[in-house]
């Protein structure tokens, strides 16, 4: 089993770096394989709504200049996922965002049933917004959430400090265990057992 870390920092060794990090240390002392994809510091393109991934089909964003049909595929190879933003303005990046946003609505099957977790790095505050934004899109695509002793948040300002938050970095390693638990349990059998869905019904407000 293998669980894909994205790096949403420009910083490639920075605090979000270190939290995925202490994620994927612990998920590999219990057999989880890992990866952790950083950002960089490349531009990457908006979603334009011009939804052609959807109408021919294509699996893949139709836009292929930049990181988001590499994390498609990843995705794809992938059980699990966890998502670490730093905070800017009590957002996320919104380099991440857009990445994410194509990721996820160009192929949404690659992450069905997949359990995800995501993680906010802050300096003081603004972090559970950053939390509840990177949460949202899990809870549209049938992904189990994965929890962990307290809200996945860890403080630090200068490159290093979340080492100092000993309560930050315990989260990071429970929430860890409790992917690895989760992830055994779904494939215990060799193969995911996921639910039997019904159809999805598409409504709005306009009559």
């Amino acid at each position: 089993m293998k669980v894909l870390l994205i790096n949403g920092s420009a910083r490639s060794k920075g605090n979000t770096f270190l939290a995925l990090s202490e994620v994927a240390k612990t998920l590999n002392a219990q057999g989880i394989e890992t990866e952790i994809v950083q950002i960089g510091a490349k531009p990457v393109r908006g979603c334009i709504a011009c939804n052609t991934c959807w109408d021919k089909g294509l699996g893949r964003c139709v836009f292929d200049d930049d990181l988001c049909n590499r994390v498609v595929k990843k995705l794809a190879q992938a059980d699990g996922l966890i998502i670490g933003s730093p905070t800017y303005y009590g957002q996320p990046n919104g380099t991440l965002l857009s990445l994410m946003q194509r990721v996820l609505y160009c192929n949404p099957a690659n992450a069905v049933g997949k359990p995800a977790a995501a993680v906010a790095v802050c300096r003081r505050g603004g972090s559970t917004a950053v939390f509840q934004t990177l949460n949202m899109p899990f809870q549209m695509l049938n992904m189990p959430i994965v929890t962990s002793q307290y809200w996945n948040v860890v403080f630090g300002m200068n490159e290093g400090e979340v080492a100092l938050d000993a309560e930050g970095m315990q989260t990071m390693r429970t929430l860890a265990l409790n992917m690895a638990w989760l992830l055994q349990k779904i494939h215990r059998d060799g193969k995911p057992e996921f639910p039997d869905y019904e159809p999805q019904v598409f409504t709005h407000f306009i009559r």
